[in-house]
């Protein structure tokens, strides 16, 4: 039987299926399931790319605390030139802030201008243990307070220092910081002075209970804080803490020429100024800090010179791994 169709030498096309309406409506609904399933599909999978980033639970902590234990190790041997260098500019930053920060230049006494025979000692304190029944991170919140035995390291540390040339007793505004001074500043009847940059570091988890097992650490909500240990990007940078402490220090240190001084601070403020000047790196692990309640940080000073770092517990040690205290 002839065709009409010409003939091209080409398959004949394939006759074409009729899709009825309820048919095209029920794929019509089955592509937008699948759209739907695959927007939520793509939600889950950039949740789970945060969650891994930011590792999980208290595992964010250990891995946090290793990679600034191997980076520490790793850098060891460069350590020594970098940190020199850190702790020049930061030392430069620094009395160029405790200059702008005075009330007036006549008769402000700058860096440079003290002796080289005059040996000088700014012991650099930690505050007392808090009165915190809740345990909650409290930085810079009012209302915190030393507890019983707070005050009883407060009056440790007084009684050690009770026979020390103290000219100066400077403290951070917050509470804490000037009850643990009272008891040194009546030793020696001086007047606490105030100096902001001494105040606890500033801290996104302020007001949260941050243990590794409960409180805000398990909420995926705040891991992104985490994501940056080394600046770090939950709280004020450390480069910023070490500046302000060391602009308080050689303040105090050039007022107090000759004799000695009390500033009373907080732990990380402390360690931190602590690491810039030894030359390490600022980020730590926040675990394995020389600071216990009422410790002294004493820095000890040849003319402008630092000569020697000094560690000391008066009022006995307390485990740095204890939060809230």
């Amino acid at each position: 039987m002839s065709s009409n169709q010409p003939d091209t030498g080409l398959p004949a096309p394939a006759p074409r299926a009729v899709v009825s309406p309820a048919e095209a409506a029920r794929l019509l609904n089955t592509l937008s399931q699948a759209e739907d399933e695959l927007g939520a599909a793509r939600a889950q999978l950039d949740t789970d790319a945060e969650v891994v980033a930011s590792a999980e639970d208290d595992a964010v902590v250990e891995v946090v605390a290793s990679a600034a234990d191997d980076a520490v190790v790793e850098d060891d041997a460069t350590a020594g030139a970098a940190g020199a260098e850190a702790v020049a500019a930061a030392a430069a930053d620094a009395d160029v802030d405790a200059v702008e920060s005075s009330t007036g230049t006549s008769g402000l006494i700058l860096p440079g201008d003290v002796a080289d025979d005059v040996e000088t000692i700014v012991h650099v304190m930690r505050h007392g243990e808090v009165h915190n029944p809740k345990g909650i991170l409290y930085g810079r919140l009012e209302g915190f307070g030393l507890s019983v035995a707070g005050r009883s390291q407060a009056a440790a540390v007084a009684r050690a220092l009770a026979d020390h040339d103290i000219a100066l007793v400077v403290a951070s505004p917050l509470q804490r910081a000037q009850e643990t001074a009272e008891p040194i500043a009546a030793q020696h009847g001086v007047t606490i002075r105030t100096d902001d940059n001494l105040i606890e570091a500033g801290n996104t988890f302020e007001g949260l209970r941050v243990a590794a097992r409960d409180g805000a650490l398990r909420k995926p909500r705040h891991w992104l804080k985490l994501r940056d240990p080394f600046t770090p990007s939950w709280g004020e940078p450390y480069l910023q803490i070490a500046h302000r402490m060391l602009a308080a220090v050689n303040k105090t240190r050039v007022e107090a020429a000759g004799r000695e001084a009390v500033l009373v601070s907080h732990q990380l403020p402390v360690w931190t100024l602590r690491r810039l000047l030894q030359g390490q790196r600022l980020w730590h692990d926040p675990r394995k800090r020389q600071c216990s309640l009422a410790s002294l940080t004493s820095l000890v000073y040849q003319g402008d010179t630092l000569i020697d770092i000094i560690y000391s517990e008066p009022a006995g040690a307390t485990d740095p791994k204890v939060t809230g205290a």
